[in-house]
Order: structure tokens, then C-alpha cells, then sequence
């Protein structure tokens, strides 16, 4: 099978190995990890593992785009030029996309690229009933500057 030939879930179970022998990757894998193999093979790199564009700060009007397929995304905020400060790992929400370093201010904004008929996505209302999000400073910041 081929990466451009996976169509549904049942695309990502490998057939297994021959009896008698070891299986390899390829064979022996299913779901995300398969994807991720099949991809490699053609060379697409299914996860985006590219290196967030550290050559410049983001500014809310011009924010560094964090490319995400789920209802979450953290990056690693190094400063400008990269390495100039310690990690700082930063959360953003497809209902809170947007956040800023408190180190250094680069603004980041996460950029949904997954299915757009996601069905699990509920506004934040999946996680069992009655739950809530933490609050974080993000909560008392006024609506205008999101």
C-alpha cells in the first residue's frame, strides 16, 4: 500500500508478517505509526516536523503559525534569534489559538488544518460533563486583544 492510497482506519493495519519470520516496520504497524511510515516512504512528512519560523518575532498582526490537525497544539518558544532564552512551552486551542511568550512576546497562532467535519470537536465540552478548561492569565486578558 501506498501513503496516497490510504482512504480510511482500516487503510492503516499492516498486513503482518509471513509466518516464521520478524516483521518489519512496514508490516507490523497500524494507525498513526503507519501513516507516518507510508509517508516517509514517498517523502511527505505527514506530521510537519519542520522547525517553527524562528527568524523573526511574531506580532499579533503578523503572529509565527503553528500548524495543527488536533484540538491542540504546544510549541516551544526559544526567542529571537532562536536559543536566545530557555524553552517555553506554549498551549493553544482551537477555541484560544492565539498566544504570546511571556519571556520574549512572540505572539503565536495555531493554524487548524485538520478534517473540517470534525465531529469531535464540541467547543470544548468533550472532556465530560461540566468540565472546564484551567485558567490560565489568558482568562483576564480583554476580549479586544485576542
Amino acid at each position: 500500500m501506498r501513503y496516497t492510497e490510504v482512504k480510511t482506519v482500516d487503510d492503516l493495519f499492516g498486513p503482518g508478517a509471513p509466518a516464521g519470520t520478524v516483521p518489519t516496520d512496514l508490516e507490523q504497524s497500524t494507525g498513526l505509526e503507519r501513516l507516518e511510515i507510508l509517508g516517509k516512504m514517498e517523502s511527505v512528512d505527514v506530521f510537519d516536523m519542520r522547525p517553527l519560523d524562528a527568524s523573526r518575532l511574531g506580532t499579533l498582526s503578523n503572529p509565527v503559525l503553528v500548524r495543527s490537525a488536533g484540538e491542540e497544539q504546544f510549541a516551544g518558544c526559544t526567542g529571537v534569534p532562536a536559543d536566545s532564552h530557555n524553552v517555553i512551552w506554549l498551549g493553544m486551542t482551537r477555541e484560544r489559538p492565539v498566544e504570546r511568550c511571556p519571556e520574549c512576546g512572540s505572539v503565536y497562532k495555531m493554524e487548524y488544518v485538520g478534517p473540517q467535519e470534525d465531529h469531535h470537536h464540541d467547543h470544548g465540552h468533550g472532556h465530560g460533563h461540566g468540565w472546564q478548561e484551567p485558567k490560565t492569565m489568558a482568562d483576564y486578558v480583554k476580549p479586544e486583544y485576542w
